[in-house]
């Protein structure tokens, strides 16, 4: 089987629990492939992900890492065995690799929990705000580029507007909604489309306003992924050198605490309508 070039964030996820796995057995690279009868390469590329891996092989992995958590085995076959050709797929070799990871574990999640500080969370981005977005941070870029990134954004919406629709949570702070990104009449659609959304069973949103006594976190900005077990979600956030995956233990549990505490101080839902709808209105 020819070597990967460019695994995607997905792949390099399950190859991270296999090594999280031979790691938690307390076995070396060396020990691992004696026990497989493999070479200690093969465990390497499997563990880099440039090489995938069967569902017979895998489970002999759990087996002689003696991992008893079923759970955890059945998601991480599903993984494995995951043939899936994304809409995504279409804009890979036109867009950063980061555009397809994220639309990917989109597709797969079992939920999604954004905070958002600055701007409006993406899935609720108009195509007036997404273009306004992509031209302000991208002034090299011509005209195709920033639409063909705002065509991308308005795909990627399909998770919480299409027929399988995931349960999606936001906790936007009152910056976000005021930041007049596009214009007034612009920014009103915006506002309006957030109230449209908000009223979706399977949506949630809740707004932090100016007015919280002691909201310290302008720094928590973040999206949260659920994986088919809670060890397989994905924290994502934006960085000065691109986007960051994280997926320790140690890291997921600190972001999950993040966001109830961003919750705590948040406005009820209905609260957030009132609000969101009063901001519309003086626009």
């Amino acid at each position: 089987m020819a070597l990967r070039r460019d695994p995607t964030a997905r792949q390099l996820r399950l190859a991270a629990e296999l090594r999280r796995l031979r790691e938690a057995a307390g076995l070396t690279n060396r020990q691992a492939a004696n026990l497989l009868g493999v070479s200690t390469a093969q465990i390497s590329q499997i563990e880099y992900g440039v090489a995938g891996v069967s569902e017979k092989r895998l489970r002999r992995i759990a087996a002689n890492y003696t991992c008893s958590d079923t759970e955890l085995i059945e998601a991480l076959v599903t993984m494995a065995n995951d043939r899936t050709q994304g809409w995504w797929e279409t804009y890979r070799g036109t867009l950063p690799a980061a555009y397809l990871d994220l639309a990917e574990l989109d597709h797969h999640a079992t939920f999604r929990h954004d905070v958002a500080v600055i701007h409006v969370p993406g899935l609720f981005q108009t195509e007036d705000y997404a273009r306004a977005l992509f031209a302000y941070m991208n002034p090299e870029f011509p005209a195709s580029e920033v639409e063909l990134r705002v065509e991308h954004r308005m795909k990627r919406k399909v998770v919480i507007e299409g027929p399988a629709r995931m349960p999606y949570e936001t906790v936007i702070h009152e910056a976000a909604l005021r930041i007049n990104v596009a214009g007034r009449a612009p920014m009103r659609t915006q506002l309006t489309r957030i109230l449209e959304m908000s009223e979706a069973g399977h949506v949630t949103v809740r707004v932090i306003p100016f007015a919280v006594d002691d909201f310290a976190g302008a720094g928590s900005a973040m999206v949260h992924l659920g994986g088919a077990v809670p060890r397989l979600d994905t924290v994502i956030r934006d960085a000065p050198h691109g986007t960051a995956f994280l997926d320790s233990e140690a890291q997921l549990e600190h972001f999950r605490k993040l966001f109830r505490r961003v919750k705590e101080g948040a406005l009820t839902p209905e609260q957030s309508r009132d609000l969101i709808h009063q901001l519309a209105k003086e626009l």
